[in-house]
Formats: C-alpha cells, structure tokens, sequence
C-alpha cells in the first residue's frame, strides 16, 4: 500500500518542485548530456520562477505528490501544445519524482492525478515529449500505456542543449 497523496500544488510548493525537476533532470541526463551543459541545467531559480508562475496561472496545471509531509513528486498537465492538435489532446508537461523516491510508486500517483485532472477537462487523448535517450522515461511511459509515435522525432533546444525528443500518445479511457 503506496503513502503517496496527490494534491493541488500552492505557491509555496515551487522551490521543492523546482528542486525535484533539477535533481531529476541531473540524475537522468548524467551520461546523457557532457557535465558542462548539464550544470548549465541545474538552476533552481530559474525553474522555481517557472513553477512558481505555473502554480500562480494554473498554466500548466501542477499537482504535487506528498510523501508523509514531504514533496516528492509533481506533474504538470494541461491541454496540449502541439500545433494542429485536437482541444481533447491533453498533454503531461512535465512529470519527474525525487530520485530518492523512483520505483516506489510516485510516478504512478502522479500519472493518476493527472489522468483525472484531463478527464475532468474533457480530454480524450494525451501526449508527453521525451527525450530518446532517457530509457527511464520512456519505459515509464510505455508501463503506462503510451506509444511512441517515431514520425514526431524532432530536436529540442534547452538552453544551449539539443535533445532528440519523441512524442507518445494513449486513449485517456483505456
């Protein structure tokens, strides 16, 4: 039986999110991206900024998962961004768990969370970017029911990074 809630994230949640995404991302990307570039992703005021206004406009909408009285997880979710996508297309922004606390039952909370967040705004598909290279990702994903969809590979720019990125897709009912 998982400990792990999922609430509505508050402004005074951005620097633990912030904190979370850029451990994650650190964690994840470690042999992925050269150390050089990889310290240029490690700021969190600038992903606390970010979050902070996300939470504040509800662009994206964000839900944190609570460990105990601990952050240890969030998604964002919103309808998606892709051009000449449907208004039931939504779209998971970004979903990152503490690596303290992978494989233990937070991504799934989170995937729950924002499954139902769409649902209630009428969605009837989502899509996530990920990274081609982040195995981890991508199998979380898969797990989950999503499906690459390989004619979507594009490059992404992230700061001075480029990442090969890869959309997939599911059936909110299914």
């Amino acid at each position: 039986m998982s400990s792990i809630q999922v609430r509505p994230a508050t402004l005074r949640d951005a620097k633990a999110i912030a904190q979370i995404h850029t451990a994650s991302a650190l964690e994840a990307y470690r042999g992925l991206v050269p150390d050089d570039q990889l310290k240029a992703m490690s700021s969190v005021e600038k992903r606390q900024a970010y979050w902070r206004e996300a939470i504040e406009y509800c662009e994206p909408q964000v839900q944190v998962a609570i460990d105990g009285d601990k952050i240890v997880g969030f998604v964002g979710f919103d309808r998606s961004r892709d051009e000449k996508s449907r208004q039931t297309t939504g779209e998971i922004w970004a979903i990152y768990a503490a690596p303290t606390h992978w494989n233990q039952g937070v991504g799934v909370a989170l995937w729950d969370a924002a499954r139902d967040g769409l649902l209630e705004e009428g969605c009837t598909n989502v899509t996530a970017w990920i990274p081609l290279r982040n195995e981890r990702a991508l199998r979380f994903h898969e797990m989950a029911g999503f499906k690459r969809e390989m004619s979507t590979a594009k490059t992404a720019v992230i700061g001075s990074i480029k990442i090969e990125e890869v959309r997939v897709k599911r059936p909110l009912n299914g």
